[in-house]
C-alpha cells in the first residue's frame, strides 16, 4: 500500500470565525508590551485597525501603513526601521497578501542584522526566529497567513520572487471573515481566483499527498460555489470564501504550487498586472497544457464540483478534465477577467525577461515540464 509523506510547517495557532479578531490580545505573548501593526490603508481609514488596536490593553501600539501592492523591498525596510526604532516585541499584519508578506519578512529581520535586500539577494539567510508574528488576512485568496514565504519585488530589477524560511511562518493566524466584508468586488474577484488556482495547483502537484488533496478539494468546493456571490457582497459567501482561502493556504503550504504562479510573478512584476488577475488569465491555458500529465486530477475536481454526472466517471479522464478547464474559463469570464495580457501591453520584447525569471520552485513542481519553447508558445497566445 502506497502512503504519502509530508512535512507540515503551519502557524502554531489558527483561529477561524466571525469575531475571531477578539483572540488577538490572548494569542500575543504576555511579555510583548510593544506591538507594531502593519495595516492595509482602507482598514486604517475605516477605523478597523484602530478598533483592533484598542483591544490590545496594557500594550503600546504603533501602526504603519501605505504598503504598495506587489511589495517592494523598500517597503519592507520601512517596516524594519519602524520596528527597530519602536523596539517592537511583536508584529501584527492586518490586510491582504502584500501587507502580510511585508510584515512577515520584517518580523523575521527586525531583531537580526541587515536589511531586506541582503536576504532577497541571498547574501544573508533567515536562520533564526524573529519577532512573534500574527497574521490577520482581510482578503480571501492569498493564503499568506499559512506559508513560510514572503513574495516581494525588487523595483530596480523588476524581479519578483519569494523570500523563504521556516522561521517566517506566522506564530498565529487569525482568520476573521468579517475583515473581508469591506473588500472591494474587484479585489475580491482577483483574490478569490488566486485561491482557485492555488487549490488546483496544490491538487495536481506531484508532491501532493493525502493531506493536500483532501484540503484542496474542500477548499475548491467552497471557492467555486461562493466566489461570484462573495463579489456581490453576500456575507455568507464571504464567510465561505475566507474559510476556503485559509484551507487553500494549508493545502499548498507543504507541497507548493505550479506553473501558473511561476509565470504570474514575472508577468505581474513586468507589466504591473495584479497577482490574482495574472493567475486568472494564465490558468485555463496552463491547466489545458497540463491535461496530458494530470487528467485524472482535473477529472477528480470536475466530479467534486458536480460538473459531470457520476456515470461519466467510467469515461476517458481527459474528457472530464476538459470540463474542469472550461469551468476555470467560465469563472474567469464571469468575473470580467481578460482572456489575454494584450490590454497590459505584452509584446515579444517582454518574452526574454519572463522566460528567464519564471524558473521558480513553482515551475519545478508543475505536473508537466514547461520548456522555454513551451513558455514562448504560450506567451504568443497571451499577447493577442
Amino acid at each position: 500500500m502506497n502512503t504519502s509523506s509530508y512535512l507540515l510547517n503551519l502557524p502554531a495557532r489558527v483561529c477561524f470565525g466571525c469575531g475571531a479578531v477578539k483572540e488577538l490580545n490572548t494569542v500575543l505573548p504576555a511579555a510583548a508590551e510593544r506591538i507594531l501593526i502593519v495595516s492595509g490603508t482602507h482598514l486604517l481609514k475605516d477605523g478597523t485597525t484602530d478598533r483592533i488596536a484598542a483591544t490590545l490593553t496594557d500594550r503600546s501600539v504603533q501602526i504603519i501603513s501605505g504598503i504598495a501592492p506587489e511589495p517592494p523591498l523598500e517597503d519592507v525596510d520601512r517596516v524594519i526601521a519602524a520596528g527597530r526604532d519602536f523596539r517592537a516585541q511583536a508584529v501584527v499584519a492586518i490586510g491582504g497578501g502584500s501587507i502580510i508578506d511585508t510584515a512577515k519578512a520584517a518580523a523575521a529581520i527586525i531583531p537580526a542584522d541587515g536589511w531586506c535586500s541582503d536576504y532577497f539577494s541571498g547574501k544573508m539567510t533567515i536562520d533564526a526566529k524573529g519577532l512573534f508574528f500574527a497574521a490577520l488576512p482581510a482578503t480571501a485568496g492569498t493564503g499568506a497567513e499559512m506559508t513560510k514565504n514572503s513574495v516581494l519585488t525588487d523595483a530596480a530589477t523588476q524581479v519578483k520572487k519569494s523570500l523563504r524560511s521556516p522561521f517566517m511562518t506566522a506564530d498565529a493566524a487569525i482568520v476573521d471573515p468579517e475583515l473581508t466584508y469591506s473588500c472591494p468586488p474587484v479585489l475580491t474577484a482577483a483574490s478569490g481566483l488566486d485561491a482557485f488556482v492555488q487549490v488546483t495547483e496544490a491538487y495536481t502537484n506531484p508532491a501532493a499527498g493525502t493531506y493536500t488533496k483532501a484540503l484542496a478539494l474542500k477548499a475548491l468546493l467552497l471557492i467555486d460555489k461562493n466566489l461570484e456571490r462573495a463579489c456581490s457582497g453576500d456575507h455568507d459567501a464571504r464567510n465561505a470564501m475566507a474559510e476556503g482561502s485559509m484551507l487553500a493556504g494549508m493545502a499548498f503550504a507543504p507541497c507548493g504550487l505550479g506553473a501558473v504562479h511561476g509565470l504570474a510573478h514575472p508577468v505581474g512584476s513586468l507589466l504591473h498586472v495584479p497577482h490574482g488577475v495574472a493567475c486568472a488569465v494564465l490558468m485555463p491555458y496552463i491547466f489545458e497544457f497540463n491535461t496530458d500529465a494530470a487528467a485524472r486530477d482535473y477529472a477528480d475536481m470536475a466530479f467534486a464540483l458536480d460538473l459531470l454526472p457520476p456515470s461519466a466517471s467510467c469515461g476517458d479522464p481527459a474528457d472530464a478534465a476538459a470540463v474542469f478547464v472550461e469551468e476555470s474559463k467560465r469563472l474567469a469570464k464571469a468575473l470580467n477577467i481578460p482572456a489575454t495580457f494584450a490590454d497590459y501591453g505584452l509584446t515579444d520584447e517582454h518574452f526574454p525577461f519572463i522566460v528567464k525569471n519564471c524558473r521558480s520552485a513553482s515551475m519545478k513542481s508543475n505536473p508537466r515540464h514547461m520548456s522555454d519553447e513551451d513558455v514562448l508558445d504560450l506567451l504568443q497566445k497571451l499577447k493577442k
